[in-house]
Formats: C-alpha cells, sequence, structure tokens
C-alpha cells in the first residue's frame, strides 16, 4: 500500500490550540506545522503537501471555508476538517459545500481527533492505492 508522509497542518489564530493539538500528535509519532492565519498556511502549502488539515473557520484574514476552497484547487485528496467553536454560524452542510470532509467543535476530545486522523489517513491510502492499481 502506498505510505504517506503523515504530517498535518494547523490551521488556527489561537496559539494554545496549535501548541496542544502539535504536542498531542506529535507524542503520536505525527509531524505537525500550525499556521495562525490563512496567508501563512498558504505559504507553508506553497512548499509542503499536507494529506490531513485541521482548519479553524473564523480567521482574521479570511474564511476556513474560502481557505478550504483554495486548498482544494492544489490538493483534493488532502482531509480537510472544519475546526471551530462558533457552531452557530456555520452547520455541517455549509461545510461539506465548502470542501471540507468533516466537521470538529472545540474544544475538542483528544480521543476523537487522533480516530479522525488514523482514520484520514488510511482512507489517503486507500485512495492513492487505487488510483495506481496497486492492491
Amino acid at each position: 500500500m502506498v505510505r504517506f508522509n503523515k504530517k498535518i497542518l494547523v490551521i488556527d489564530d489561537e496559539i494554545l490550540i496549535r501548541d496542544v493539538v502539535r504536542e498531542f500528535f506529535e507524542i503520536e509519532g505525527y509531524t505537525v506545522i500550525g499556521a495562525q492565519d490563512g496567508q501563512e498556511a498558504l505559504r507553508i502549502l506553497e512548499n509542503e503537501t499536507f494529506m490531513v488539515i485541521f482548519l479553524d473557520l473564523k480567521l482574521p484574514d479570511i474564511t476556513g471555508a474560502e481557505l478550504c476552497k483554495q486548498i482544494r484547487k492544489s490538493n483534493p485528496l488532502a482531509m480537510i476538517y472544519a475546526f471551530t467553536g462558533y457552531t452557530n454560524y456555520y452547520n455541517q452542510m455549509d461545510c461539506r459545500t465548502a470542501g471540507f470532509d468533516d466537521f470538529i467543535v472545540k474544544p475538542v476530545d483528544m480521543g476523537m481527533l487522533l480516530k479522525a486522523v488514523q482514520d484520514a489517513f488510511k482512507k489517503i491510502e486507500s485512495r492513492k492505492a487505487n488510483e495506481s492499481g496497486l492492491p
């Protein structure tokens, strides 16, 4: 089966969120990069590919939905999760329409987040294997 570098991009303007997620996933063996806004995320994505992305819906310079659409253009296989504490402003259908794979409400249970990441990498590896014709 095709293997991907297990890198995660966390785009959130709250440094505490980025740090907690980074520290948790690094202990689990993942590489995690954080971005504080959309512009920083786009600069990072110019040079690196991430197959799992947590994207805050409320960023200071761009909406998470708009950034998701931009990321999808260059990386349609990535698993992109809407990451928000503002559930009264967004619903799951709006997120799916924007191109998100799933919707995660903060504060989040880290065990649930780990399961989402593990499942995401399995799906990505399976998709890639199917594309390349490997068993």
